[in-house]
């Protein structure tokens, strides 16, 4: 039978209820009371015994839920929408497995959707501001309540029959490539023809998007392998300085005998390339698996020394952010992830930089075809804390930087730190015959065409044509193969890997070797009716391509089924230097690998590198009251905690740093520092990874504000304790579309050149990154963005925090050496540096803090207000914007420019402030999208205390104590508790649930009863479910401790 139901939260459990009455209030004036809000379960093929125990125990927990079987629904008084059929729904899927636990032979399927009922009739126009507060329409859309019956789309969309592609005219190839929506020039779809008229055939459907994804510029960086015929300086501002960074950057390529044409990609790779080659640096890894920066790293832990592998890797996901904001910056940080843990390293820490236009801004006067920039960053946040939360993921570092020019597109940017023992991994080349399984998650149509539509600038309809290119994330799934992958017994099988990021199957299991024949029918389904294209390029989330012999075969798969992972061998790799795909019998893609790399018609262009007609923002600022606290106000000045507290920072138990220090959590932490995650020991040393950029600095010159990314990217780490020794960046570019344009060519070019210039002088390379080239909605178009991420690892023990520490210690200046063009010396502003590394290692320099977007002012104030103190400076120019200085504090006298003291009051320049003025300028801007402390019905909040009268033993004396540790699906804290219980002297055994099958789950409850029966403690280790779905992991547990066994 089907069944509808309707599930409301108990007054004082409502809590998401009020906030969305709150918010439609402030928004749209409705003046909206006693609003519900239900989720709506639409249940398939369920009989009677299972729907009434599900409806009690799946579905609904009685002491906070009320469950109704029908809602009189009046006309304008309601409003139900509800997921796109095609697109990932957690809350259904958590459902469905927990039906499955009542009954394991069931089919049931869950569709689930969401109805806001009304206090009073709302006219059309109401109903449409509501309609679109809700909906986006590329992942929701208005839910049918006469509806219900459960149906996908399972009939295959036939292969468009190419027959005459050979023989097309200029005018049919561009018909052909607007019909197809391809994201290549006409140049490559000109190429592609000439290509199979000299192989005597027409191509396929799936062979032409094959190609549109390998070719795209989010694929082969097309944008950045442009041949540069000419390069002119025509700078006012810094054409000496931009001249020398180019001879540099000739030098180098001289000295690496480099004779290939210049490129964007050549001077972005260039100084890696030179540390590895030419000054011989052995701490950096070298391997045909580049998915992530790799650096070696020595530690000691235990007492013992050992040999560890560092990958970072920045990622971005502006394309389907800005069209979702959920999904995008979830499988943002998910991809994100992917990188270095296809690596076979276990990633444990991560960063998030954003960009966004005012998100203050009303929403009548958002842009038309644009969602508001108060959704986006929002519904962004929460895709990417959600994400990050569920897998277990530290998120210790948070930033959304805003600018006008982001409303073109929405920067979406996470940044991820992972490693891996050495010995404990492989790298071998594929040989004929290797067996290639895709693991993980199953294929569905979202992301289809994503690389290639992340490669277009956007338009109008963007929103309304994209909604198959935007992926949904499962971050339990991808949760499994990162516990697979922290195996050494299984990361010593895999000899290559490559995750599914851009381009799904041809590009994941494409790269591995110039010849591989797949089988497109063997890949494991979410639904039927996919046909050999969306098969060949879908790209949902989190599968794994891995190659291993066939003589490990049996192992690996054995190592799958124990974690719950699905498997599929699709591929096998052959010597034949093709890609060929198979669906069943017939033949849809049959490429040569020369084909494939030449990556289309090789463009060319020119570069002229010119100044911005943007404001200085070098230029002095009057030092007022009104002044210093309109720039506590301003969005990038103001304190962002709202934000970054809905990231966990603590999950894995490896945080060095919180996100904000002090006795009062206030003080923002400008570096994220986890310990290298070994298991059950603790090792001596961390990664520190910090990031650099201003957009300001970049409207003013793009050469200088990348100078100054590096640099801060660079002081950030010594503000932590680090230094410059072993340490490595990776840049994130993001621009507009270049198209024929030589001036925004140039834009690129200086910014290349500036990081260039600081890489030289600052003695450490770039040995990777992210370039995305797209930032362009109409005529509207982002800053030019070039992102520096600098990671390196740190001894523990000299880990700072940026908070003032006392009354009566010295604040001292450590400005950054410049000239009067603010064109800074960097050489000299290193051994700065390097002198306040020394006083941070001998206990004598206590706090330190990197002057961002604001003052020095702003930089004390985020200081002070961690634990509460005041401070008294005297220095002229104190409101002046100088990027990359240190404000430093110490208990003894320095050698540095000494600017005042700490203490109980705020007094800048003898102009006094009250600590509450200093606090609500900090902390009001942000506080309604954002609030600081979740308090919605503005009350009391009453401290209550337990007290335990007595304590419960164990009856007998136990030697030995077994700790039984069960893992479930949104399990994420198993390795923290077991090495607690470790340390505790206690033997521990981790079981994994299984419940891909009826028969996994009767093993797993058979398995789990054994268990528990030889334990003397169960712990139920902690995880997170994204948006309670439905409850979340603690309903899937409840529901198997209820069996009978």
């Amino acid at each position: 039978m089907d069944k509808r139901i309707f599930v409301k939260k108990r007054k004082g459990y409502d809590k998401a209820t009020v906030e969305l009455e709150k918010n439609l209030n402030f928004e749209f004036g409705l003046n909206l009371k006693n609003t519900e809000s239900y989720i709506i379960y639409d249940i398939y093929n369920i009989d009677e015994e299972t729907y009434e125990k599900a409806k009690k125990s799946v579905f609904s927990e009685v002491m906070i839920d009320e469950v109704f079987e029908d809602l009189i629904l009046e006309d304008g008084k309601y409003f139900a929408y509800e997921t796109l059929p095609a697109q990932y729904d957690q809350r259904a899927d958590s459902s469905m497995q927990c039906i499955s636990l009542l009954d394991e032979d069931a089919d049931v399927k869950v569709r689930c959707g969401n109805i806001i009922v009304f206090d009073r009739i709302l006219d059309e126009s109401e109903l449409k501001k509501v309609e679109k507060y809700l909906i986006n329409p590329i992942e929701s859309r208005v839910k049918d309540m006469s509806v219900l019956s459960f149906s996908v789309d399972s009939e295959m969309k036939p292969l468009k029959d190419l027959t005459g592609f050979v023989n097309f005219s200029k005018e049919e190839l561009l018909d052909l490539k607007n019909e197809l929506s391809l994201a290549m020039g006409f140049e490559d779809l000109f190429f592609i023809q000439e290509h199979f008229k000299s192989i005597k055939r027409d191509p396929t459907e799936t062979e032409i998007y094959v190609l549109d994804c390998y070719w795209s510029d989010h694929c082969r960086h097309t944008t950045f392998e442009t041949v540069l015929d000419d390069v002119k300086i025509e700078s006012n501002l810094f054409q000496k300085e931009m001249q020398s960074a180019f001879d540099v950057y000739l030098d180098v390529r001289k000295k690496l005998n480099i004779k290939k044409p210049i490129t964007l990609m050549d001077m972005a790779s260039c100084f890696g390339k030179y540390h590895k080659n030419i000054l011989h640096d052995e701490n950096i890894e070298v391997s045909e698996e580049v998915n992530a920066c790799s650096f070696f790293t020595d530690i000691v832990n235990n007492g013992k020394s050992e040999k560890w592998l560092v990958q970072f890797k920045n990622e971005t996901h502006n394309h389907p952010t800005e069209i979702e904001p959920f999904g995008g910056a979830s499988t943002c940080v998910g991809g994100a992830i992917r990188d270095p843990l296809s690596g076979r390293s276990y990633v444990y820490q991560a960063m998030r930089i954003t960009g966004s236009g005012n998100v203050l801004q009303k929403r009548e006067d958002t842009l038309a075809h644009k969602l508001p920039q108060a959704d986006i960053s929002k519904k962004a946040a929460a895709g990417y804390s959600s994400y990050g939360n569920q897998i277990g993921l530290a998120t210790t570092y948070v930033k959304e930087l805003y600018d006008d020019s982001y409303v073109a597109k929405h920067m979406e940017v996470g940044a991820v730190v992972g490693a891996v023992k050495v010995g404990d991994y492989k790298r071998q080349s594929p040989e004929n015959g290797d067996i290639v399984l895709l693991i993980g998650g199953r294929t569905g149509r979202d992301g289809i065409q994503g690389a290639s539509g992340s490669s277009l600038s956007h338009t109008n309809d963007s929103l309304d044509t994209m909604s198959s290119q935007v992926q949904k994330g499962n971050a339990i799934e991808e949760r499994k193969i990162q516990r697979l992958f922290r195996k050494p017994e299984v990361t010593k099988l895999i000899k290559k890997c490559n995750d599914f990021g851009a381009g799904g199957v041809c590009v994941a299991i494409g790269e591995l070797s110039d010849g591989v024949e797949i089988h497109l029918d063997k890949i494991l389904v979410k639904y039927e009716g996919l046909n050999p294209t969306e098969l060949a390029t879908s790209e949902s989330q989190e599968r794994m391509a891995v190659v291993i012999s066939p003589a490990d075969y049996d192992t690996f798969i054995k190592e799958c089924k124990k974690e719950n992972i699905e498997y599929s061998h699709v591929a096998t790799i052959t010597d034949r230097k093709r890609l060929e795909m198979y669906y069943f019998n017939q033949k849809v893609v049959d490429m040569s690998a020369e084909f494939l790399e030449t990556a289309g018609v090789r463009q060319h262009s020119s570069a002229i590198l010119k100044d911005n007609e943007g404001k200085n923002p070098f230029e002095s600022v009057e030092v007022t009251k009104d002044n210093i606290l309109k720039e506590l106000k301003s969005l990038n000045v103001t304190c962002q905690k709202g934000i970054a507290q809905r990231f966990d920072a603590s999950i894995g138990a490896m945080t060095v740093l919180m996100p904000f220090s002090g006795k009062n959590q206030l003080t923002p932490v400008q570096a994220s520092v986890q310990a290298l995650p070994t298991i059950h020991s603790t090792s001596d040393t961390a990664t520190i990874l910090t990031y650099g950029f201003i957009p300001k600095i970049s409207h003013y010159s793009p050469f200088l504000s990348s100078i100054y990314a590096v640099l801060e990217s660079v002081a950030k780490v010594y503000a932590a304790g680090g230094n410059r020794k072993d340490l490595y960046f990776s840049f994130q570019e993001y621009f507009e579309k270049l198209g024929k344009d030589f001036t925004k060519w140039g834009k690129v070019a200086q910014s290349l050149l500036g990081a260039i210039y600081a890489q030289k002088e600052i003695e450490a390379p770039s040995i990777g990154g992210k370039d995305s080239m797209s930032g362009t909605f109409n005529d509207m178009n982002v800053v030019e963005t070039l992102i520096s991420f600098a990671c390196t690892t740190v001894k523990i023990e000299d880990v700072i925090t940026p908070e003032l520490k006392r009354k009566g210690n010295n604040l001292y200046y450590v400005p950054v050496v410049k000239d009067h063009k603010n064109y800074p010396d960097i050489k000299e502003t290193i051994k700065n540096y390097e002198e306040v590394e020394k006083y941070i290692k001998s206990k004598n320099i206590v706090s330190v803090y990197v002057q961002e977007e604001g003052s020095i002012v702003a930089s004390l104030v985020k200081m002070a207000i961690g634990n509460g103190l005041g401070f008294t400076v005297e220095k002229e120019n104190i409101s002046d914007f100088v990027p990359a200085s240190l404000i430093v504090e110490s208990d003894i006298e320095l050698p540095f420019e000494k600017i005042g003291k700490v203490g109980d009051e705020i007094t800048v320049n003898g102009i006094k402030f009250t600590k509450d003025e200093i606090f609500n300028a900090y902390t009001s801007t942000l506080d309604e999208l954002y609030p600081l402390y979740e308090n919605a019905d503005k009350g009391t909040c009453e401290n209550i205390s337990v007290k335990f009268e007595s304590k419960k033993y164990y009856p007998e004396h136990v030697e030995n104590v077994r700790v039984l540790i069960p893992v479930f699906p949104g399990t994420n804290c198993e390795y923290d508790c077991e090495k607690a219980f470790i340390d505790a002297g206690a033997t521990t055994k981790t079981l994994v649930f299984r419940n891909k099958t009826s028969k996994d789950i009767e093993e797993s409850i058979d398995e789990l009863a054994r268990e528990i029966e030889l334990s003397h403690i169960i712990m139920f280790a902690g995880g997170f479910s994204s948006g309670d779905e439905p409850d979340g992991s603690a309903k899937f547990i409840v529901n198997v401790l209820k069996n009978k066994k």
